[in-house]
């Protein structure tokens, strides 16, 4: 038990260990070659599961779990959807979506939604933090403290992006202002908040008994803030 328990958290560290170099990878060393090695990194991620022996039910994948899943993928992004539709409605909130990410045509941004989105941030993250690494944690300490871990990793692999969010989205650069005070604000303050989507995310993972829950309300929130970003976009042209 305690070899069993000892070769679970070697796991947990090596693949903290991977996620760190993929994040170096996507956002500092190669970010142009995204489209290749994001797809890759999903499949190092799988190939890591079965190495360590994780069945497809600890990942959340399992086929009896997938119409349950489904049902609550359906519901977040209905929700997500709805939220987005009524902010894009109002003036006062409108300009949120101005993100430079997403000055692109409609149909370019429904193909970003598709596939990039999907595959490279969506796919890649949750089977990285709700699913390979949750499952390793809940292992040898139980939900509570995958939860915690998965989260907590979830908000630092956020922090690279966080740095040039100011110049990508037009709301968040007035409200913050200049300054490296302000740059570091807002990266505490990014991080501090995908944490806490990184618990929502898992919660819903450990209540739908399903990663597919999780997937889609993670792809609504990025592969739709895409598509109203270009309608943003387009209506202030």
């Amino acid at each position: 038990m305690i070899n069993g328990k000892i070769v679970a958290w070697r796991g947990v560290v090596v693949v903290l260990a991977g996620l760190l170099v993929f994040n170096l990878l996507n956002n500092w060393l190669l970010p142009a070659a995204t489209p290749v090695t994001r797809p890759i990194e999903v499949l190092l991620l799988v190939a890591l599961a079965r190495a360590y022996d994780l069945t497809w039910r600890e990942l959340g994948l399992a086929r009896t779990t997938w119409a349950r899943g489904l049902r609550w993928a359906a519901v977040a992004v209905g929700i997500v959807a709805a939220g987005f539709a009524v902010a894009f409605a109002l003036p006062m909130t409108r300009t949120a979506f101005l993100d430079r990410r997403g000055e692109m045509a409609i149909g370019t941004a429904f193909f970003e939604a598709a596939v990039p989105v999907f595959v490279g941030t969506v796919l890649l993250e949750e089977l990285a933090f709700r699913g390979v690494l949750w499952a390793m944690v809940n292992r040898v300490r139980g939900p509570v403290y995958a939860t915690l871990v998965s989260s907590v990793a979830f908000g630092l692999w956020h922090v690279l992006p966080s740095l040039d969010i100011r110049g990508t989205n037009s709301a968040i650069g007035d409200l913050a202002g200049g300054g490296a005070a302000a740059g570091v604000a807002v990266a505490v303050l990014s991080v501090a908040a995908t944490t806490l989507a990184g618990v929502l995310l898992c919660e819903l993972r450990r209540r739908s008994e399903s990663l597919l829950a999780p997937i889609g309300l993670h792809w609504a929130t990025n592969g739709l803030g895409y598509v109203f970003a270009a309608l943003a976009w387009a209506g202030a042209e």
